[in-house]
């Protein structure tokens, strides 16, 4: 599913959008081969008829169950880093969304346990100076990357909102000829 590009400001831009990592499915699809196993043995030993159609129809809603919803809950998970803020959006029938401005991130830091560096995912833990205070991202794709692309663009705001060297003397100047224009008045 994709994140709708009109939560966006007019002069805001996406620079990262990802799911949680797929390993978030494997759970529910070892569970639904376990029920296809059960249910394709049952079948073998539950004589033709109504057992057989109620084995199948219970096997079947599991099936969606198990499949489905896990699916959906990752397709409408979204981790949507731009160049102003991040955006957290979850829910498949409810939405809840937080927005964390890049000026408000005090600090980022990542998680791999030994599994999760050899399928490439880890949690992503955002330190923000808002009232949730802590956000944690679990099973970000390529954890490292995210972490090194969020530095650069707190990095990138933080240098939007500040003064170069050059600006500042110009300022100095002005300030400076503005006094002594207004020392020679007085």
């Amino acid at each position: 599913m994709a994140f709708p590009d009109d939560v966006l400001t007019s002069e805001e831009r996406v620079v990262l959008h990802v799911h949680p990592h797929w390993k978030t499915l494997a759970r529910p699809i070892l569970l639904a081969i376990v029920v296809v196993a059960a249910a394709v043995v049952a079948l073998i030993f539950v004589p033709s008829g109504i057992g057989q159609v109620i084995i199948g129809g219970a096997a079947l809603v599991v099936l969606v169950w198990l499949l489905l919803r896990p699916v959906l809950v990752r397709q409408t998970t979204h981790y949507v880093f731009t160049d102003q803020r991040i955006l957290l959006q979850v829910g498949i029938f409810n939405r809840d969304r937080h927005d964390i401005p890049l000026s408000r991130v005090n600090d980022h830091s990542m998680n791999q346990h030994f599994v999760e560096r050899l399928l490439g995912t880890g949690t992503l833990v955002i330190e923000s100076a808002g009232e949730r205070g802590q956000q944690v991202l679990h099973d970000i794709p390529q954890v490292e990357k995210v972490q090194t692309l969020l530095y650069e663009l707190v990095e990138a705001d933080h240098d939007r909102g500040t003064l170069d060297e050059g600006e500042m003397r110009d300022i100095m100047r002005e300030h400076r000829e503005a006094s002594t224009d207004g020392a020679e008045t007085v």
